[in-house]
């Protein structure tokens, strides 16, 4: 009477850690394939059968789990389509003890065998087990030694000052392994160090940056946080950065020592005193209140150039969708800034403008004349060159709702209210002049 054995589904796995050679007609998949299949065909007469599906992983390492081709392997184990998986060697299965523990766990619940074409045994036996656990550990300490083997090249390469691979950083591009500088964005990086210099301040940059399209090269924008990688990587200046130590590197520098230095001296202090001095350096009378032909807010910035500090305010049209997209997009800060004083000078002679004020004033004092208010806002006038830049901006406040520009002009909004409260203050003697 002929023995009838029973049909083992055979799933073969394969897996190949770097992703070179994969595009290849025949790669290293395919040769463990050949050697698994040819081995499943030798063993027919036990009733070895080879399933259809495929389950392959390229270019991942064997130090996880977490691989497509390897879950799908598993579903397939626990839902009771495989009895034995077949592999060219046992570290393409796993390279850790732990991970193989809990894989060997998983075929064991499923009545699973698993075999090695080039390490004959199984792990249904005890001997079995033994071998495997003992290739194992060769397996983990080969791939421990490898790492340790990679780390130490690197640091070695990283104080020879050479490029590990990585993101090139923004303004060099790589060539045959190597850091060259991106002629067209080194500038780029070079204005971004320079502008940093002038106005102190990243988020402001950044601001500057973004209205002038500059992206990084994924296209994302170049937000405070990238901007402060930059500012701190030490490669534009030509070093490379291994565990916190720097070393002369092979590729040229973008950013001059000193330039670095001085960036530097900015960065170690706290932005909040940068942003208070930059505040202090820079009097922004007309902020919030000042407005473009296209109804959008201009906000104040300013440039240095020789040492002397120049003073602008930009249009948000602009900043948002860069020059062009608004008719008047920027505006030296002191012209119009004068401009306004001005015509507020003008206002405080003018007779009607005195006796409005002098009428709201009354309703909070019954004791204040159309006399009192009159020299009141006579004696601003004199006064006002004398003034320290923070009061002058505070009453600026006070008595401007709007200034538009328009094409023909400035539109200035006074506020009424605004006149009388500075009319109270001048007579109780509540502005101060500086020393």
């Amino acid at each position: 009477m002929t023995e009838v054995k029973l049909k083992r589904r055979c799933a073969i796995y394969t897996r190949k850690s770097s992703e070179e050679g994969l595009e290849q007609e025949f790669n290293s998949l395919h040769a463990q394939r050949e050697a698994c299949e040819a081995y499943i065909a030798s063993q027919r007469s036990e009733g070895w059968v080879l399933v259809r599906d495929q389950f392959d992983d390229g270019g991942i390492s064997g130090g996880t789990l977490d691989r497509p081709g390897l879950q799908r392997l598993l579903e397939d184990i626990e839902d009771g389509l495989v009895d034995v998986v077949v592999v060219y060697k046992i570290d393409r299965l796993s390279r850790s003890l732990a991970d193989f523990a809990k894989l060997v766990e998983v075929f064991d619940r499923n009545g699973v065998t698993f075999v090695s074409v080039t390490q004959a045994f199984n792990t249904t036996t005890s001997m079995g087990r033994l071998t495997l656990n003992i290739l194992l550990s060769f397996a983990q300490f080969e791939r421990e030694v490898t790492a340790e083997r990679i780390r130490d090249k690197v640091a070695a390469s990283r104080k020879k000052g050479k490029w590990m691979g990585g993101v090139p950083p923004y303004g060099y591009r790589v060539e045959n392994r190597k850091l060259i500088v991106d002629q067209e964005r080194s500038e780029q990086v070079r204005w971004i160090f320079s502008r940093f210099l002038e106005i102190g301040s990243a988020t402001a940059l950044a601001r500057e940056i973004d209205a002038c399209g500059i992206r990084t090269p994924k296209g994302n924008r170049i937000d405070k946080k990238y901007l402060y990688r930059m500012l701190n990587n030490r490669a534009y200046i030509g070093e490379v950065v291994h565990k916190g130590d720097s070393y002369p590197g092979e590729h040229a520098a973008i950013i001059d020592r000193e330039t670095w230095d001085r960036v530097h001296t900015i960065l170690r202090e706290s932005p909040r005193k940068r942003a208070a001095r930059t505040r202090a350096e820079t009097p922004a009378l007309l902020k919030g209140v000042l407005f473009g032909p296209d109804g959008a807010a201009f906000s104040p910035t300013h440039t240095r150039k020789g040492g002397k500090l120049y003073r602008y305010y930009v249009s948000q049209t602009v900043l948002k969708h860069g020059a062009g997209a608004c008719p008047v997009g920027r505006v030296p800060a002191g012209e119009i800034e004068e401009a306004v004083i001005s015509q507020l000078r003008a206002v405080f002679r003018q007779p009607e403008i005195v006796a409005g004020t002098w009428k709201v004033a009354r309703g909070h004092d019954s004791k204040i004349t159309e006399a009192h208010a009159r020299e009141a806002l006579q004696q601003l006038d004199p006064l006002w060159d004398e003034l320290f830049p923070a009061e002058q901006a505070r009453i600026v406040t006070l008595l401007v709702e709007r200034v538009d520009i328009a094409s023909d002009g400035l539109n200035v909004r006074l506020r009424v209210d605004g006149l009388s409260a500075l009319t109270r203050e001048m007579l109780a003697g509540g502005i101060e002049a500086a020393a």
